[in-house]
């Protein structure tokens, strides 16, 4: 990280310091080797496909965003400068709702980070004054899910596709933590 970059300190539940910062182009590399740590569950979860490898096509589209109405986070373990999880927002043209997708390295699951992330990415929709935020999850992904629920997502039936479900929150007008 450059002295120049910006990042945020989020701490997630179980005591770990994270530096977030928004991506850029730069970090294709990074990116792709943080995806190599994370499960094929995982994989198959963020991207609702099978494929074991993420395509250029795809870190292209996570690392060259325009910072208005899509931005993408990289999330490092403050003790030890490694890549632990990314975070996207993606909003429609309007910016009244925003899709949030998140990955963890798979040695860090389990220890708060994808709750701390979801929080901080509703905490930055609600600044940019959206109005609810969603995701698009498999039903299998009972982890992202119970994430989601305890933040106060609601779950329901994604239209025309059995296997997925669409959570989303209504976003506090004002300045508003979800965590």
């Amino acid at each position: 990280m450059t002295d120049t970059q910006t990042f945020d300190l989020v701490t997630t539940r179980s005591g770990i310091q994270l530096r977030v910062r928004p991506v850029d182009a730069a970090d294709e590399g990074a990116l792709a080797a943080f995806f190599t740590h994370v499960s094929p569950d995982d994989l198959r979860f963020r991207f609702l496909s099978g494929a074991e490898t993420v395509r250029h096509d795809q870190l292209v589209a996570m690392t060259q965003v325009d910072h208005g109405r899509t931005e993408s986070f990289l999330a490092y373990d403050v003790a030890t400068d490694v890549l632990v999880a990314t975070a996207m927002l993606a909003c429609d043209a309007a910016l009244h709702t925003g899709e949030v997708a998140i990955v963890v390295r798979a040695d860090y699951k389990n220890r708060g980070l994808g709750w701390a992330l979801l929080a901080y990415v509703g905490d930055v929709a609600a600044a940019k004054g959206l109005q609810a935020i969603e995701a698009v999850e498999s039903r299998q992904n009972h982890a992202a899910l119970e994430v989601e629920r305890d933040l106060g997502f609601t779950v329901a039936a994604y239209p025309g596709d059995p296997a997925l479900n669409l959570v989303r929150r209504a976003l506090p007008t004002g300045p508003a933590s979800l965590g």
